[in-house]
Order: structure tokens, then C-alpha cells, then sequence
């Protein structure tokens, strides 16, 4: 068995639906038996859906000590002070500088670099402001 989210193209409403294999669909679809349950349309079309993986965000614990946490706590670490000396921080600002350099048309000297919310960047990269989330890890060693 497989479910797929289904959208109605007309009345967009989503729902999802059982199918027997993946070809089960195709098939029904070609048929014209997939209709919307809310306005009859035969527009319904699948859409993209997560995997349903069933893993407690509680029960995940990170080896700290493991030779591979540390190569890429090292490689992060060495990204974060590139960026240190070669970008301009801009603290909380971050959204509203990325947006004075986009719509100003003008290249600053360096890059900036700092912290949004999620849908800050969500909004910035819609409007066609290239941005990218890097991680960031705090040096806790004195």
C-alpha cells in the first residue's frame, strides 16, 4: 500500500488517499475515477509528501565523542572563522541589510552575515535575495 497527498486543482483542497502500488494510481487516473470529494473535479493531481518516519526528537542523542562529530565540528568551526574575517555581522539586522544590498543594486565591500527567522528567510529568497543558513556551533572550550 502507498498514500499520496492528492490536490484538487480547481478547488484546492488536499487530501490524501490509499492506492495498492504506484501504478494503482496512474491507472485510476487515467480512468477518470480520481475526482475531489469536496467539488466533483477530475483535477486532482499528486503532490509532494514527507516520508511518515516515526522517530522521537527526545530519544536522539549525539556521540560528542565520535571521530566523525568532531571532523565536522572542526570543518564548521573553520567555515564560521572564515566568515568571521571576511563578512561583515550584522546581528538581527540580518533581514533588513540583505534587503537594503539587493534592492540598492550596489555590492557592499564584504559580505554580511547574522541571524533571521525562518520566515524572514523564506520572504527574502522569494523577493530573489540570495541567502544560505550555515550552521553554527559555540566554542564551549576555554
Amino acid at each position: 500500500m502507498i498514500k499520496y497527498k492528492l490536490i484538487c486543482q480547481d478547488c484546492e483542497i488536499t487530501f490524501d488517499s490509499w492506492f495498492s502500488t504506484s501504478r494503482e494510481y496512474e491507472k485510476l487516473k487515467k480512468k477518470k475515477f480520481l475526482n475531489c470529494h469536496m467539488c466533483n473535479s477530475l483535477n486532482v493531481e499528486k503532490t509532494l509528501m514527507s516520508p511518515s518516519i516515526f522517530k522521537s526528537k527526545e530519544n536522539i542523542k549525539v556521540d560528542v565523542s565520535s571521530q566523525k562529530y568532531k571532523e565536522i565540528k572542526k570543518t564548521i568551526s573553520k567555515y564560521q572563522e572564515f566568515i568571521k574575517k571576511n563578512f561583515d555581522y550584522v546581528g538581527e539586522n540580518f533581514a533588513y541589510e540583505a534587503r537594503s544590498i539587493h534592492y540598492k543594486n550596489k555590492k557592499p565591500p564584504k559580505g554580511i552575515y547574522g541571524t533571521a527567522t525562518k520566515e524572514d528567510l523564506k520572504e527574502l529568497k522569494e523577493e530573489g535575495v540570495e541567502v544560505e543558513i550555515i550552521p553554527w556551533v559555540k566554542d564551549n572550550t576555554n
